[in-house]
């Protein structure tokens, strides 16, 4: 199944604590109630598979793939207050924080 006209925001957390599992539940925790901003129209909340090649990156504590209508839903997640209150909740927990935006092609 390929996936069509929608706006894919990927976004991969870093722990400063890497490792800490209590943390890691806690961003988890945020990204949950993240879900319920209106302009999402699917989600998923994952964790580094158990997969070991040259090109994978493990190092990250939690990964948010949301995926969007359009660009003008994802500007407008962008400032919405449940996406700006998980921010002031869990920023304390990560250290970096890369995102991946994409469009169809």
């Amino acid at each position: 199944m390929q996936l069509q006209n929608v706006f894919i925001h990927h976004v991969y957390f870093f722990l400063k604590d890497k490792g800490n599992t209590a943390h890691q539940a806690e961003l988890i925790e945020g990204l949950h109630k993240l879900s319920a901003a209106p302009t999402i129209k699917d989600f998923h909340i994952g964790i580094p598979a158990d997969t070991n090649r040259d090109v994978i990156e493990r190092g990250y504590a939690a990964s948010w793939c949301v995926l969007f209508a359009n660009a003008e839903d994802q500007a407008s997640y962008q400032v919405e207050p449940i996406h700006l209150k998980f921010v002031d909740e869990c920023k304390h927990l990560w250290e970096r924080v890369i995102v991946y935006d994409s469009v169809d092609a």
